[in-house]
């Protein structure tokens, strides 16, 4: 597996297993971005979900044709880091809301038909993703005279995420 896809495969693992990113668009309110639940189906690439309500800044910014949006987004034990640039629209596919429907989307919600659920789908393009898993070890290593930065080159990638 070359570095990339397994930089990919990391990537997909954590965020289906850690679930709050950052996301934002660049050129709306300073290029802030918001804690949000991503959700994600299968193993892989594909579409990145978010449930939101039409109250928010986030979705008055966004028209018919979507917008350029980024995620950064880091796993629960600081391991993984990774920024990804990709496309963001409101999806109104009732089929991927029924799917992807669960207790914790529904306690933000008066149910599936509220008039205030969206749903985002974000398509993600290029990320940079960051691996952080021997950090401990890295220290012990420079004490003893190894050069960091040679084994941390394939924990850090350029990567599509489509």
């Amino acid at each position: 597996m070359s570095k990339e896809a397994d930089l990919a495969t990391k990537f997909w693992k954590a965020l289906k297993s850690d679930r709050t990113v950052m996301l934002g668009l660049p050129d709306v309110d300073g290029g802030r971005a918001q804690p949000m639940t991503a959700l994600i189906e299968g193993d892989h690439s594909g579409p990145i979900w978010i449930f939101t309500s039409s109250e928010t800044d986030l979705v008055h910014s966004l028209d018919q044709q979507g917008r350029d949006a980024f995620i950064h987004f880091q796993d629960k034990g600081h391991h993984l880091f990774a920024a990804v640039d990709g496309r963001l629209r409101i999806d109104t596919d009732y089929e991927t809301i029924d799917r992807l429907w669960n207790p914790f989307i529904a306690a933000w919600f008066e149910g599936k038909d509220d008039p205030k659920l969206r749903l985002l789908r974000f398509e993600p393009a290029d990320a940079q993703i960051w691996l952080n898993e021997n950090s401990l070890f890295a220290g012990v290593k420079m004490m003893l005279g190894a050069d960091p930065k040679k084994e941390y080159k394939d924990k850090v990638g350029e990567v599509r995420l489509n």
